[in-house]
């Protein structure tokens, strides 16, 4: 039996993307029209302005009316439409009749609720041990839950089963996994190996598919409560320094960054001026770290952080600008020394010093045995030392971002797009004609006054979600 009864042209114009695209359409609609396999999952993503986004997803539902696809395969459908895209001769889509009674598989993909299960994530969970913890005078084992080498909590099974349940309720059309039964009499300790072998290959097949470990269950079952055993549980934590090692401290869950910053110090035997000269980091986004504040706990980042694909959120990272500062701690620690030719080879690698001429000169010299000659190359070149934020919102433009650049010499915005395409004008304020600074907490903005001219002061706002860190640049500046 031929499908097509006409024979619609399909042709990809050079502003469409031709890939898979998958939605939730959770009620309404085009995609609730034809009930299609193809109709509902896949479609061409198409860029406001293109040929695929001026007809939109009519024509797709005009070729699944006129050829009649209700009972196609997704595979046949989507190979179809990419065989009529690319110019080729398209053969008739024949849908054998044994087929058309054959079940789909939109029920098990796309949940009667309107969730997708078949979108999946790898997320290394593991439950390695457990240990007994007390309540008054109840006694009763936890189970730690590691996530991508990290802990993030401790869970008893009562826990878990709620967990298991709350779940259920919520997805009632997902096929969940067998949870440990429950055993009223005390258990020995082969089987309470046997129990976190279990609830450990439940939290894997559950957390391996997205709608379900990204719900707020799952989340707050997984964020750490401790609310069995305080904050006296130690956990490991990961911190890059900046060479690219890894050194691991082992801390209380409540412990600050100023504390583990210290026991980092300690297991490496940093110099105590060196340790003045560097600062716990977190590893924001990509190109940009932010320094934690001495108050902040360094482990509630790092269980924020579990699914991200480095091994750590933390790092040590420079905290001068002074350039006669840094060459005394050259010239006094060597350790110091090679930090800082590592730092300084990342930054022109991200584009943030500007070696124009020296470029070549300082790839030859890209050797820790050369630190000495390549650092100073590299002082001489534009932005070296400066901090660069990521692109934000100002007052004092109303169309457009800023990027901020936090150096000792100056502090410069860079006008740049909402995209962050940088423009060419740039405002270079002089640590001369700031008058003051401040933050607005409620605004989430960094405030500065600066000087015009004699007769004229103006405020700036710039609001960043590191609107903090910005201040203490300012205030590190002022003491240097």
């Amino acid at each position: 039996m031929s499908v097509f009864a006409t024979r619609p042209q399909i042709h990809k114009a050079h502003t469409s993307h031709g890939r898979e695209l998958h939605t939730q359409t959770r009620s309404g609609g085009l995609g609730r029209l034809e009930k299609s396999y193809l109709n509902r999952h896949s479609t061409s993503c198409a860029p406001a302005g293109g040929d695929a986004f001026a007809v939109r997803l009519k024509c797709m539902a005009d070729v699944l009316r006129a050829s009649n696809v209700l009972h196609a395969s997704r595979r046949r459908c989507i190979c179809h439409v990419l065989r009529a895209s690319s110019g080729l001769p398209k053969p008739p889509l024949r849908v054998l009749r044994a087929e058309m009674h054959l079940p789909r598989p939109a029920r098990q993909q796309l949940g009667g609720f309107g969730f997708i299960y078949n979108l999946y994530q790898y997320l290394h969970v593991c439950v390695p041990d457990g240990e007994y913890a007390y309540s008054g005078s109840e006694k009763f084992v936890v189970f730690n839950i590691y996530m991508a080498g990290r802990h993030l909590c401790a869970r008893r099974y009562r826990e878990f089963s709620n967990l298991h349940n709350n779940l259920k309720r919520e997805f009632m059309d997902f096929n969940f996994p067998k949870l440990p039964g429950k055993w009223p009499f005390s258990l020995s300790e082969q089987q309470l190996d046997g129990r976190r072998r279990g609830l450990e290959l439940y939290l894997e097949k559950v957390c391996a598919v997205r709608v379900i470990a990204e719900s707020d269950i799952m989340q707050d079952f997984l964020n750490d409560s401790d609310d069995h055993q305080g904050n006296s549980i130690r956990v490991d934590l990961k911190v890059l320094l900046p060479d690219k090692t890894v050194v691991t401290v082992t801390q209380a869950k409540n412990v600050t960054a100023s504390h583990v910053y210290n026991a980092v110090v300690d297991k490496i035997n940093l110099s105590p001026e060196t340790a003045k000269c560097f600062a716990l980091f977190e590893i924001v986004e990509y190109n940009f770290e932010r320094k934690i504040c001495d108050d902040e706990f360094p482990h509630n980042l790092y269980i924020q952080n579990y699914s991200t694909a480095t091994a750590t959120c933390l790092c040590i990272h420079r905290w001068l600008f002074n350039p006669q500062r840094e060459l005394r701690l050259c010239s006094s620690d060597d350790v110091a020394h090679t930090w800082l030719f590592w730092t300084a080879v990342e930054d022109v690698n991200r584009g943030h010093v500007k070696p124009t001429d020296q470029l070549y000169q300082l790839k030859a010299l890209q050797d820790v045995a050369r630190k000495d000659q390549y650092l100073q190359v590299v002082r001489g070149c534009e932005g070296y030392g400066d901090i660069v934020f990521p692109h934000c919102p100002c007052d004092s433009r109303k169309k457009g971002h800023v990027v901020a650049f936090i150096g000792h010499k100056s502090f410069r915005l860079q006008a740049c797009k909402e995209d962050g395409t940088l423009q060419t004008q740039i405002i270079d304020f002089q640590w001369s004609t700031i008058e003051k600074f401040e933050i607005d907490d409620e605004a989430m903005a960094f405030c500065f006054l600066y000087r015009q001219t004699e007769d004229l002061i103006r405020w700036v706002k710039i609001f960043t979600p590191y609107y903090q860190f910005m201040a203490e640049c300012f205030q590190l500046i002022q003491e240097e």
